[in-house]
């Protein structure tokens, strides 16, 4: 059972995470001091630095989390599956956990915007596909070790990561450049697209 000073210490994570994108999507990231964001909370500068290491942090904190999500997803699919379908189900059924994840932290509707500002941050779209780059190589070494092979030898962990990988940054460039930016959205197109890999790379584009 969570303790007051927890309840307090999470209340005043939040508070900061919240003010943080807040003050990112709507005077941008660049034009945001930490101590903008701590005055917005009423907490000292040294307060900020508790909960986190720098602005960059707390842009990436609500991705963090739904990125270990993610991964424990992963590890806890059936043995039986592909390596390709773990993946596939452990995004589309934690669709549900990963929001709640999301509408725990912050509103949908500020992680979709702060989305947007990533984006269009050259800072943050660069840290964005570093922790990209990072994530994939720890699911390609999940994959490896829940198939039982040598990531160092054997290719195909990192190239069915980077396929996936791939899949899921068209889907996040078409829905941030659609109408619809809702959550369900974002879910729908990443099935969608995930069902088109087998026939986009085996199959002929032409019709007969």
């Amino acid at each position: 059972m969570e303790t007051l000073r927890e309840r307090k210490k999470r209340r005043t994570r939040e508070a900061l995470l919240r003010a943080a994108l807040e003050l990112f999507t709507t005077q941008g990231y660049e034009h945001t001091t930490v101590d903008e964001i701590a005055e917005a909370v009423d907490v000292s500068q040294r307060t900020f630095f508790r909960y986190f290491a720098g602005k960059e942090e707390v842009a990436f904190a609500v991705q963090e989390m739904t990125e270990a999500h993610f991964l424990a997803a992963v590890r806890a699919r059936p043995a039986h599956e592909a390596p390709m379908e773990a993946l596939r189900q452990a995004i589309l059924e934690g669709w549900d956990e990963i929001r709640e994840t999301v509408e725990s932290a912050v509103p949908v509707e500020l992680y979709l915007r702060m989305y947007r500002t990533i984006e269009s941050t050259p800072a943050l779209l660069a840290a964005h596909l570093r922790r990209s780059a990072a994530i994939e190589e720890t699911i390609a070494r999940v994959l490896a070790e829940r198939e039982g092979v040598d990531v160092a030898t054997d290719p195909r962990p990192r190239l069915v990561v980077a396929v996936f990988g791939g899949v899921i940054r068209v889907t996040e460039r078409q829905w941030s450049t659609g109408e619809d930016f809702s959550l369900e959205a974002i879910r729908t197109l990443t099935a969608t697209y995930l069902d088109q890999v087998g026939p986009a790379l085996a199959g002929s584009w032409r019709d007969h």
